[in-house]
């Protein structure tokens, strides 16, 4: 099914790498094992496809509006930890447009590093988990972790650059 450069969902496929890396950051341990992060940015595009017509306004649908606040609140704070790791506090238009053109680069250079180093990249810097707890969490020692992290940020640098 080849669409033309123009169509929903290719426009929609543009933000694949950035909505998996927040399901990642927001997939908290209670549900790490039970929920695939890829799975739930496949269902949220899909689901966002079938509702294309609303995507220039707000539905007419019955909402639950205190969920709705809840997991804007919790999008806006992965958004608020990437935008701190990508740069400082910016304010004018084009410098939003700039960082948000990072953070796009930032997901999509987090999503070809190996699995191990993304995943402690992103606990340690987008969800402020501590070494020790990345360890636990990922069944390695304290310097296999560090390794991880240091090869993951130095990898994560050269792709950074390479894109500019």
């Amino acid at each position: 099914m080849d669409q033309p450069t123009g169509a929903p969902g290719v426009a929609l496929e543009q933000y694949r790498p950035y909505l998996l890396l927040l399901a990642r950051m927001q997939l908290g341990r209670q549900f790490q094992g039970k929920l695939d992060a890829s799975d739930v940015v496949q269902q949220a595009l899909l689901e966002a496809h079938r509702q294309r017509d609303q995507l220039r306004g707000l539905g007419r649908a019955k909402r639950d509006a205190a969920r709705e606040r809840s997991l804007e609140a919790a999008l806006d704070e992965s958004a608020e930890r990437l935008e701190a790791w990508v740069a400082a506090e910016q304010s004018s238009p084009s410098e939003r447009a700039d960082r948000n053109e990072q953070l796009t680069r930032l997901a999509a250079a987090l999503a070809v590093l190996p699995d191990a180093q993304r995943t402690a990249l992103v606990l340690r810097y987008c969800q402020g988990w501590s070494v020790a707890d990345i360890s636990d969490h990922l069944g390695r020692s304290p310097t296999a972790v560090a390794g991880l992290l240091k090869r993951g940020t130095r990898q994560l640098r050269d792709l950074l650059q390479g894109t500019e």
